[in-house]
């Protein structure tokens, strides 16, 4: 918004208060945008019954990362999807992101960071 004031500003000083102005918004908008898409894309494959998913879950909340949890007993294909990335195994907990899918079973802290921080999400 220009004021009265604003007018006597140099072309140059407006452009480059324009240009400032438009990199902090894009700054922010980027932030938002990884922000929504980390939240949107990390998927995590359990059973009701599973501690190292119970454990992961508690992980992720603690790092303030949402995920999408998809109870591979309960949808069907999930179970068979699980099998294709875990070599024939119904391994849980499954994270995905992207095109990186990592078994966690047998929680560790150490296996999580280590799929987090191979896509970003540290």
């Amino acid at each position: 918004m220009l004021h009265a004031f604003d007018v006597t500003l140099s072309s140059a000083q407006l452009l480059w208060g324009t240009f400032a102005s438009l990199s902090s918004v894009s700054l922010k908008l980027g932030q938002k945008r990884r922000e929504i898409y980390t939240r949107a894309m990390i998927k995590m494959y359990t059973t009701s019954w599973c501690v190292d998913c119970t454990a992961t879950k508690l992980a992720l909340k603690k790092k303030g990362l949402e995920f999408e949890e998809i109870d591979i007993e309960q949808v069907e294909g999930a179970a068979e999807y699980v099998m294709s990335i875990n070599g024939g195994k119904r391994s849980v907990p499954t994270l995905v992101f992207g095109e990186d899918a990592a078994s966690l079973s047998g929680f560790s802290r150490a296996k999580l960071d280590a799929f987090l921080g191979r896509n970003g999400l540290v």
